[in-house]
């Protein structure tokens, strides 16, 4: 059975650190391999120049990650990224970002996402992650 996003929502505010809520991530859709999260639009989070930073970026793939991976397995489970690996193809701008995290392999001890981080307003791929876990639980 497939986890709500309310449910998946819950896992966002009871399991990571404060500075990563203080993104306002949440989770827009889910499936059996993959999660949707919103990294919404904030002139915090922007660098010079007024384009999202792409900590904020970074941070937002590897949460939708743990986001995807729990939802596989139909609950959180203790992990840690092993791997990320990130490649910025153009700035976002006044725009909120879907990240679009899906799972490539689910094993028993390690899984495997490519994240795709698109800005919403353009439609256009803003970044793309590779990550690797290292399940605990």
């Amino acid at each position: 059975m497939t986890m709500t996003t309310a449910e998946a929502d819950k896992i966002l505010s009871a399991n990571f650190a404060p500075w990563v809520l203080e993104l306002g991530l949440s989770v827009e859709d889910l499936g059996e391999d993959r999660a949707v999260l919103r990294l919404p639009w904030s002139a915090e989070l922007a660098r010079e120049g007024g384009a999202l930073s792409g900590q904020a970026l970074m941070a937002a793939a590897d949460t939708a990650t743990v986001i995807a991976v729990s939802a596989a397995r139909g609950a959180f489970v203790p992990m840690t990224t092993v791997q990320q690996s990130t490649t910025f193809q153009r700035a976002v701008t006044d725009s909120d970002v879907l990240i679009l995290a899906r799972l490539t392999k689910l094993g028993r001890r390690t899984a495997f996402a490519d994240i795709a981080m698109t800005a919403e307003r353009t439609g256009e791929l803003a970044a793309h992650a590779s990550t690797v876990y290292a399940l605990l639980g």
